[in-house]
């Protein structure tokens, strides 16, 4: 049995504890915690859907569909808390998603590698491609914060319109990142499967006949993840004040661990069998489908629904992203990796973690 199915099974009985916690009003506490684990297994399965359904469906077509549902755990749970107006912890989510992608996925992926290998290689352009749409995407994102604390009085509908134009140029850049990887310069991205199966010559007839299965278990996943973010997100406030918790923690923290476990069985997975290649574009390639594409989509969605999200982000979660961005580059500019380099990357995440928790935010 995988590393994935075994966690989707472990945490599998939290899903109807959590329809059982609302209906039977056990509480908040224990509907926010219920709600909060049962997401875990539906995004493994969501994402496992999201694979087998590009597999089959070819390189170019399947890259896209990684590139458009990669994230989708992320984006329900962030379009549900912003239809409530939680948009600081839409935008807490955002940061915090980037952070686990670049600091914790890249740091455990080293981490496990390193101890098995004594020292990893990936292709450096990868790192350098992906390191530069990530600081562009986070130059987008302070721009608002700066032009907000560098000046005396900035209108709300300035800050609005800046953003808008921002999230247009994003979303502008990472549909050229898409012609890149998977046109013009795919060979560079060749760097095999994540998955566990192998396809050889094609796909094999059973396989294409599995994709309508695949297909149902995205819609289902989807709808399930969509119902346990609700219980989620409408005791989310009263969970906060209980337990003394900010948006800027649970957002950046708590969010990001329950969204995405996936991506921590995969980078792990991937980096003991010496796929550093496919490691690094996972942790890289999922921050950049966060940054260039599920932010600036909120911030139009959050137009639609009458809800005021912008690109004005705290100023520490800013300062965690260049953080972030600046330790991830230096690490693997080089192309090489080792255990320390993960330690490295993981130290950094805990300590930006630990002062997220003491933020007063």
């Amino acid at each position: 049995m995988t590393l994935r199915k075994i966690v989707s099974f472990v945490f599998l009985l939290f899903i109807p504890l959590s329809v059982a916690a609302s209906r039977l009003q056990w509480g908040e506490t224990a509907i926010f915690l219920t709600s909060a684990l049962s997401i875990i297994p539906l995004s493994i399965w969501l994402s496992t859907a999201v694979e087998r359904v590009a597999v089959v469906t070819g390189p170019i077509l399947g890259g896209l569909v990684n590139a458009v549902f990669g994230n989708t755990t992320t984006l329900i749970i962030a379009l549900i808390a912003l239809k409530k107006g939680l948009v600081d912890i839409v935008q807490a989510s955002i940061t915090g998603s980037i952070l686990s992608d670049l600091l914790l996925f890249m740091g455990i992926g080293m981490l496990t590698g390193g101890i098995r290998y004594k020292e990893q290689s990936f292709k450096p352009i990868l790192a350098r491609v992906n390191g530069s749409s990530m600081t562009l995407a986070v130059i987008a994102i302070a721009l608002p914060t700066l032009v907000i604390y560098t000046s005396n009085v900035v209108l709300e509908s300035a800050i609005l319109n800046l953003s808008l134009v921002v999230a247009t140029i994003l979303l502008v850049v990472y549909g050229l990142t898409l012609l890149f990887s998977l046109g013009t310069h795919s060979y560079l991205y060749e760097v095999g499967l994540s998955n566990e199966e192998v396809v050889d010559d094609g796909v094999s007839e059973e396989e294409k006949a599995r994709v309508w299965r695949w297909l149902l278990v995205l819609l289902l996943s989807t709808i399930a993840v969509a119902y346990e973010s609700d219980l989620f997100v409408n005791v989310v406030e009263t969970v906060m004040e209980g337990f003394h918790l900010t948006p800027l923690f649970i957002g950046v923290i708590f969010i990001p661990l329950i969204s995405d476990v996936s991506g921590v069985v995969t980078v792990t997975q991937l980096a003991l069998k010496n796929q550093m290649d496919l490691t690094v574009s996972v942790a890289m390639g999922d921050s950049l489908l966060v940054a260039l594409f599920v932010a600036p989509l909120l911030v139009f969605i959050g137009q639609f629904l009458h809800q005021p999200m912008d690109l004005n982000f705290n100023p520490f979660n800013v300062v965690a992203l260049i953080v972030a961005v600046i330790v991830t580059n230096l690490i693997s500019f080089t192309g090489r990796s080792n255990w320390l380099d993960g330690t490295f990357l993981l130290a950094t995440y805990l300590i930006l973690g630990v002062a997220f928790y003491y933020h007063p935010a």
